[in-house]
């Protein structure tokens, strides 16, 4: 059956075009106010908005099939992404669609406040001619601070470059190897601060970055300093930044963003060196289309391909790692549901180990899966989208290790169980036939397949077990679909685990219990 996409706000004729060639089933269903979407949201397996239609826990809760929004645009405000992750929704954005939009954005701020553009344009339509009266400054030779130089920040550095200006940035995340290539200095905020003739902005807005630039921080900086802000509002402290403006500590402000939008009114506004402009970084008919497009796409890759780009809730996978990742993540998930089925006090940690091929592939969405295995057992409504974070509010320590040699396999995923009494250990791998097999049980070899309902079986490796434990089964009428065995030596600890044609009753599994040699019995349902 064909996946179902709501287009709930308004997407170009192209992108729902797009979503038609891909075999997807779309509807275009816009301006629906929030009780008309829950009513209909049920019947969609994906939902396509900008930022007018707002995705909260509401109606999240009647999206019984929603496996994806897809927000054409960067900022996901009208997303309530926590509840979107305890359902497993995955959640993306378009962040390049509008990028070189909202750099250019940046650049023509600074030559509007380098030049006193806005001003000097009011003066001369209202029949002045001020001449002496807007005397700017070169953009040339000057020193530009951007404060996040990631996608949008980099296309600001390359303009200004080109513009030949001094570019320095601070942003932890920039690797110096980056920042060369980029022909931009990277410094410490305070140098930044202290340095710079212009400063812009192109970070997200985190606990971190709120009030980046407040009392204090303006205060460092450069008298006569130009600030632009085209990425959040409150990563500047509005008030703080007007107070500097009327002491003409700072030159000139050019704000695209705000703390509260609409901005009807603001502290900055009206001040003869602060232009703004009503959130208009985005706004150019390329970039529209470019996020439509995007969005289309990037569903579409999810929906029909399981290919995960731009998400902000999940590891992203491209269409060309899904195929093979998909085996891996099926068996990081059972090897999880394995150990969690097997847990019966306080898990403590989780360590869980790639080597081989497997080392080289997309790790965080195999651990999400593996997490999402071992906890679903006592937590029934978890995902691999909600996993880690659940596992992060118990407490649970996620570890992982990646080796690129494995031994006996091409690929090897080993899952390790750390509880309040012990620490169990569970391995498994990829046949050439694409599905996982178990092949070590608690440093126990062994070969076996994962079925739907089985049987796990400790015991002392005596003769006379698997016959009086295949009877046990036989009398009950439960058929053996497969069995496999692995000991630690001969008459040593020993494990049996038998995939079974239905589910074996409690009575069943008593006797089993109750059989000579036995140690632990338990049922394990895939």
């Amino acid at each position: 059956m064909a996946p179902r996409v709501l287009i709930a706000d308004k997407l170009s004729p192209t992108a729902v075009q797009i979503f038609k060639d891909r075999g997807v089933e779309t509807d275009v269903k816009t301006g629906l106010e929030r009780d008309e979407l829950i009513k209909i949201i049920g019947d969609y397996d994906g939902i396509a908005i900008r930022s007018a239609t707002k995705i909260t826990a509401k109606v999240l809760e009647a999206a019984k099939k929603l496996k994806v929004v897809g927000r054409a645009g960067i900022g996901v405000d009208n997303v309530e992404i926590p509840a979107a992750t305890a359902k497993g929704v995955i959640v993306m954005n378009t962040p390049f669609g509008n990028s070189i939009t909202t750099a250019e954005h940046a650049i023509a701020l600074m030559f509007a406040l380098a030049r006193q553009l806005p001003a000097a344009d009011a003066s001369t339509q209202a029949g002045k001619w001020e001449k002496n009266r807007f005397n700017g400054v070169e953009i040339t030779n000057k020193t530009l601070g951007i404060i996040g130089c990631g996608n949008i920040g980099s296309i600001v550095a390359d303009r200004a470059i080109g513009l030949h200006m001094k570019v320095i940035a601070f942003d932890p995340f920039l690797s110096p190897v980056r920042a060369l290539d980029l022909g931009v200095e990277k410094v410490e905020l305070d140098d930044l601060l202290a340095r710079s003739d212009f400063i812009t902005f192109h970070t997200p807005l985190t606990d971190k970055t709120k009030n980046i630039l407040d009392a204090a921080t303006l205060a460092k900086t450069k008298k006569g300093v130009r600030i632009i802000n085209c990425a959040r509002g409150g990563l500047v402290d509005e008030k703080a930044l007007r107070a500097a403006l009327d002491s003409g500590h700072v030159g000139g402000a050019g704000f695209d963003v705000f703390v509260t939008e609409p901005a009807t009114e603001n502290v900055l506004f009206g001040h003869p060196n602060v232009v703004c402009t009503p959130h208009l970084g985005a706004s150019t008919s390329e970039a529209q289309e470019n996020v439509a497009l995007q969005v289309a796409e990037q569903m579409s890759d999810y929906l029909i391909r399981g290919a995960i780009s731009n998400a902000v809730n999940f590891p992203s996978i491209t269409a060309e790692e899904a195929p093979k990742l998909r085996p891996y993540i099926e068996l990081a998930e059972k090897l999880g549901s394995f150990a969690g089925q097997l847990t019966e006090t306080g898990i403590k940690r989780v360590q869980i180990t790639y080597a081989g091929s497997v080392a080289g592939m997309k790790i965080k969405a195999m651990t999400s899966a593996a997490v999402a295995g071992l906890l679903r057992p006592m937590l029934r409504d978890i995902n691999v989208v909600s996993a880690p974070i659940i596992a992060k509010e118990r407490g649970i320590i996620v570890e992982e290790t990646t080796r690129e040699t494995v031994g006996d396999y091409d690929s090897l995923i080993t899952v390790s169980v750390t509880t309040e009494t012990q620490t169990r250990g569970i391995s498994g791998t990829v046949y050439a036939d694409g599905r996982p097999r178990i092949v070590n049980i608690k440093g126990i070899r062994m070969d076996a397949e994962f079925g739907a309902q089985m049987i796990y079986v400790t015991n002392q490796d005596k003769p006379g077990f698997i016959g009086r434990f295949a009877s046990t089964l036989g009398d009950a009428g439960i058929n053996i679909a497969t069995m496999h065995f692995g000991r630690e030596e001969p008459g040593g600890n020993a494990i049996a685990l038998v995939h079974i044609d239905s589910v074996a009753p409690a009575e069943v599994l008593a006797k089993i219990t109750k059989l000579p040699l036995v140690q632990r019995v338990k049922p394990l349902t895939f």
